[in-house]
């Protein structure tokens, strides 16, 4: 064999191997999560205000914001319409009951009732509220993002469920959402200020 074929040889097996590792794979996380900056979170039965909501759910909706604030890549917001991204999250349990109860009071016009003066007269009133509610679901912690669409969830762009996901303070689903993220989409860190 010629020396010039014995050194092309290699070259062209380098070329072949760096055009291979040179194409750039699909990242794990969607685009949407390079651009997003404020995120809202909030449970499968809606926000953390909702009185039915149970407590695991709720107490999982602060955990991930903690976590998120840490993180300190996305800004939290308290409206799901200014959101770029919501997370939603369910705590797993097999099946679950919740009992709920409430009182209010307060006064309101009673119709056909002429009042002093020239409205209807109001007079005091207690209502009252007793609920009971049952669920069955996965037994494993639940946590998905969506694209926010209108003050709506629109397209599911990431899932992820495991045993004690969301429990603090690892808050593991979170972690593996940031280790993806910061692994497909890194920050880039502030230059440094100019010395005068």
């Amino acid at each position: 064999m010629k020396p010039w074929k014995i050194a092309v040889l290699p070259i062209v097996c380098l070329l072949v191997i760096n055009i291979a590792q040179g194409k750039p794979k699909k990242p794990d996380v969607p685009g949407p999560f390079q651009n997003a900056h404020y995120v809202y979170v909030q449970a499968e039965d809606g926000d953390i205000l909702n009185p039915r909501l149970f407590p695991e759910d709720r107490q999982a909706i602060s955990d991930v914001e903690d976590k998120l604030r840490n993180w300190n890549r996305y800004a939290l917001t308290v409206n799901r319409s200014e959101a770029d991204l919501v997370f939603v999250v369910r705590k797993g349990r097999l099946a679950s009951a919740q009992l709920h109860g409430g009182i209010s009071g307060g006064s309101h016009p009673q119709p056909g009732v002429p009042g002093p003066g020239s409205g209807p007269d109001t007079r005091p009133t207690v209502d009252t509220e007793i609920g009971a509610r049952g669920e069955l679901g996965p037994p494993d912690d639940l946590f998905r993002v969506y694209l926010q669409r209108e003050g709506q969830l629109g397209a599911k762009v990431w899932e992820r469920s495991s045993d004690g996901g969301l429990d603090a303070p690892a808050v593991p689903l979170v972690e593996q959402l940031k280790e993806a993220v910061e692994h497909a989409y890194p920050q880039t860190p502030p230059p440094p200020p100019k010395k005068p």
